[in-house]
């Protein structure tokens, strides 16, 4: 048996082991209780909608020792020793942002706890903030400091976005292949692959070469499931070319961007991005300051080219652009161009917690679930949406955060006690 093979086998035997034991632990905190026992938190006369669950409804949530214990039609409000009151508004599974930067203190990323009022969002994906040189500074000082739950893709380029707004591949030698294999392969409880950014005046004269050996990084981790996340703008050469190079499970960022040589080519989907869907690479949004053309998304939502996930693209550039894309604002979006509410609240949910693949019952809120919830209303009303091309849109609702719980913790005063952080 070889080392990489080896390798898998035990990481997808410790996978097993960590589920089994997460699922006793979440068992035993919910049967050591009598039925008449306080909850640590009941957030009360919400809609709940799950669409892990298929669940829409009014239901009251109770929490207890950071995971959710009951969701009943009702419970009692004297049972909560701390009670959220939900009317009026939506309760979700804690919001998942699959393309976010929170690598903060330098860069253009920013801190995911400070954002929270703007975004509801429980759990952050580091899209490749930092390279080899820089990750584990990243995981030690950001990473175990935060509350709100950071996972990350490890970007190819070993100096990470750390030259923006430099193009960090122009020189092909910081994409070392058996570095950043090695950074996966210690690390596979948070990072989830490797991020290549593939736009013209970031890779320069090396065109695919960069995505090439972020395909080769994963593979040569032995991680079982570590996929690539590919973003393009105007892309370099043939976009069917790099398209054909995604396996099933890789993410391709930035769809509709617009950005020059991207997914729609005068009103019509490649064939290439469609045979990729369709062979299970997976579509992200990535709005950003700079990746989102209502007139390329309107073309590929008719033609069948769907996202898997709607993130954000949030960091400190992208915050003071006109789209403005916190993450439920940009689910507005997706909201008003017709897809419906529980699509676009699985495309923040379970659909990137099943990209993840690291947190069991992450994305829902099923008994013995982490705690995570994003509380949010759907007003109603005229709004006005613009994309990152100046393109302007009308709406009639969009989502508006109103509190977040991560762990069964609300954010914000008062503070409860015992007081954990993160």
């Amino acid at each position: 048996m070889d080392d990489v093979t080896r390798r898998t086998l035990l990481h997808g035997a410790g996978a097993s082991l960590a589920a089994a034991g997460f699922i006793q632990e979440a068992m035993a905190r919910v049967a050591a209780f009598g039925p008449d026992d306080p909850y640590d938190l009941v957030v009360r006369g919400g809609e709940v909608i799950d669409p892990s669950q298929n669940l829409r409804g009014r239901r009251d949530i109770g929490i207890r020792n950071a995971m959710i214990a009951a969701v009943e039609r009702e419970i009692a409000p004297q049972r909560g020793t701390q009670t959220l009151d939900a009317a009026g508004q939506l309760v979700l599974p804690g919001l998942i942002d699959f393309h976010a930067h929170v690598l903060h203190g330098g860069g253009i990323g920013l801190s995911g706890d400070e954002l929270v009022p703007y975004t509801g969002t429980t759990t952050y994906v580091s899209a490749g903030d930092a390279g080899v040189g820089s990750f584990s500074a990243f995981k030690r000082a950001v990473i175990a400091q935060s509350r709100t739950r950071i996972l990350a893709f490890l970007h190819i380029s070993s100096i990470g976005l750390s030259g923006f707004p430099v193009g960090e591949m122009l020189n092909i030698d910081h994409a070392r292949v058996d570095a950043a294999a090695k950074m996966l392969a210690e690390n596979p409880d948070v990072l989830l692959g490797m991020k290549v950014r593939e736009t013209l005046d970031v890779v320069g004269q090396n065109g695919l070469e960069p995505l090439k050996r972020a395909i080769a990084a994963t593979e040569r981790s032995g991680v079982e499931g570590a996929r690539v996340m590919c973003h393009i703008g105007n892309a370099p050469g043939d976009l069917s070319a790099l398209l054909d190079l995604l396996r099933p499970g890789d993410v391709l960022t930035h769809a509709y961007s617009g950005a020059g040589n991207n997914t729609v080519v005068n009103g019509r989907v490649l064939d290439a991005a469609l045979a990729a869907k369709r062979r299970g690479v997976l579509i992200d949004v990535g709005h950003g300051g700079g990746s989102f053309d209502y007139t390329v998304c309107e073309a590929a939502l008719q033609q069948g080219f769907t996202p898997d996930i709607i993130s954000s693209d949030v960091h400190a550039v992208s915050v003071n652009t006109p789209g403005k894309p916190f993450l439920p604002w940009v689910m507005s979006k997706f909201l008003n161009l017709g897809v419906p509410l529980e699509h676009v609240v699985a495309m923040a949910t379970i659909n990137p917690a099943t990209a993840i693949g690291r947190v069991p019952r992450l994305g829902t809120l099923q008994v013995g679930a982490p705690a995570d919830l994003s509380i949010v209303a759907l007003v109603e009303g005229p709004v006005d949406f613009v994309d990152t091309r100046q393109n302007q849109r009308k709406g009639e609702r969009h989502i508006k955060p109103v509190q977040t719980v991560k762990a069964g913790r609300p954010f914000g005063r008062p503070y409860p006690q015992p007081f954990a952080w993160p």
